[in-house]
């Protein structure tokens, strides 16, 4: 699904050998699993599904023995869970549903953690109902902590996690992210200072003639050129020019600063969210009436200043995610499928029985952090969870997506391969609200803290 710039006739080749050998050794599997990686990375060249062409049905059952999930500890406070608001009970209901529906199936495995249901979901206390990121007392809560001479990043975390009012989420992304130092005497003067080497970083790498890049650069500018036009399509706002000018500095040198990745298809959907942000301290009402051109060029230059450096704060954290062969992704996905399996036993098997890789979907999920499969509109409260996750989010993204996925558990269980794998290229997102964003990020919280207490449930 994703793409490295430099090489993309790898990524996009069709090979048509792919099924030479039925054999389930550890050889063949290697072969097919990274026949499927190339198949799936070519899906981010555009939004279509080409299935017939790029996605087929596996033949044979795999080997599980040789898939196991590696044992990717997560970093988690035990002030968060202090500090939560109290579960929503419908959350709690669907989690013990689901689990008792699962026990039959595995029920030595799972009779702890259906037993202790009741007594975790007291302990979680991230809600998706309670306190608003509008209502007042958060409000004081988040004034009270960006006050101070030096912000408790600790205590922001927490607040944000659930939420961040919009008119303060520009400076609480920034200190999230580690861009903006927390003691405010210093705050300025650093951001001024990054500002101008970024400008400087534009004038020595973008603003030069073709003629003083290398060929792989001139490629890679290229495929940026091709991309940003192709940057959340449905909202018009990006199809302005000048926005996509915008991008494509921002792309561009984040790319030339950082070669051991390259730019890959998909970091452009992850410079929107800080765009889009940013760009609110300068422009209000709807996206939908905004205008690059109602803006100085001093204020877009800061604003794209803070966007590149807020995408390598992010980037920085999840490095593997995007050099050759993007093998972060890779281990992710093998966790994701054994967290459905354990909790979802019934889909899972049913997924398993249709063929169904889950590299054929959930790539595409850990590559643009499902900025694709929700309404644009929901992308920045579900960001604000991410950043309040810090350097554990790459491992709590695994319970994000399982929750997302399992939202459809049992219309997924009717389905046969195709109509399967087209529904979840095309998940009926289009009318959710913050509310069913807010039952996905529940889930997985209260999921991670049943399983994060019983490691040995997602050891291979």
């Amino acid at each position: 699904m994703s793409m490295r710039s430099n090489s993309s006739n790898n990524y996009y080749s069709k090979e048509d050998d792919r099924n030479k050998d039925a054999s389930s050794s550890p050889s063949t599997l290697d072969s097919r699993f990274n026949q499927t990686l190339r198949n799936v990375q070519g899906l981010l060249k555009g939004r279509s599904f080409p299935g017939k062409v790029l996605i087929t049905q596996r033949s044979d059952p795999l080997d599980q023995s040789a898939l196991q999930s590696p044992n990717n500890d997560r970093r988690f406070s035990n002030s968060d869970t202090e500090h939560r608001e109290q579960f929503d009970t419908s959350v709690e209901d669907e989690i013990q549903n689901r689990s008792n529906a699962n026990a039959s199936s595995s029920t030595d495995k799972m009779k702890a953690s259906t037993a202790s249901t009741e007594n975790t979901s007291k302990e979680v206390q991230k809600t998706a109902m309670g306190a608003r990121s509008t209502d007042s007392a958060r409000l004081m809560k988040f004034k009270k902590e960006l006050s101070g001479t030096t912000v408790i990043l600790e205590k922001l975390r927490e607040l944000a996690w659930s939420g961040v009012p919009p008119y303060l989420r520009p400076t609480v992304w920034r200190l999230l992210l580690g861009y903006a130092p927390s003691n405010s005497d210093r705050r300025e003067g650093v951001l001024k200072r990054k500002r101008l080497e970024y400008l400087d970083c534009v004038a020595q790498n973008y603003d030069i003639p073709d003629i003083e890049r290398t060929d792989e650069e001139i490629n890679m500018l290229r495929q940026i050129a091709v991309d940003c036009p192709r940057t959340v399509p449905d909202v018009s706002f990006f199809q302005q020019a000048e926005v996509q000018k915008s991008l494509e500095r921002i792309l561009y040198t984040w790319a030339i600063r950082h070669p051991a990745s390259g730019y890959v298809q998909g970091i452009n959907d992850l410079a929107t969210p800080f765009l889009v942000v940013f760009l609110s301290e300068y422009l209000s009402g709807s996206i939908d009436t905004w205008s690059m051109a109602d803006l100085s060029p001093e204020k877009i230059s800061n604003v794209e200043a803070d966007c590149y450096w807020c995408l390598s704060k992010l980037l920085d954290g999840m490095q593997d995610h995007y050099t050759f062969a993007q093998p972060g992704i890779q281990r992710l996905v093998f966790k994701l499928k054994e967290l459905v399996r354990r909790i979802d036993e019934p889909v899972s098997t049913h997924m398993e029985e249709q063929g169904l890789e889950f590299l054929q979907f959930a790539f595409r999920w850990f590559n643009c952090l499902l900025i694709r499969e929700i309404p644009f509109h929901l992308v920045n409260r579900l960001w604000d969870t991410y950043l309040a996750e810090g350097d554990a989010l790459p491992d709590f993204l695994v319970y994000i997506f399982a929750s997302f996925l399992l939202t459809w558990s049992d219309k997924l269980q009717k389905l046969e391969f195709q109509d399967m794998v087209m529904f979840l290229q095309h998940l009926p997102t289009r009318n959710w609200n913050e509310m069913d964003l807010e039952m996905v990020l529940s889930r997985a919280y209260m999921w991670h803290t049943m399983f994060n207490k019983s490691p040995s449930h997602l050891a291979g």
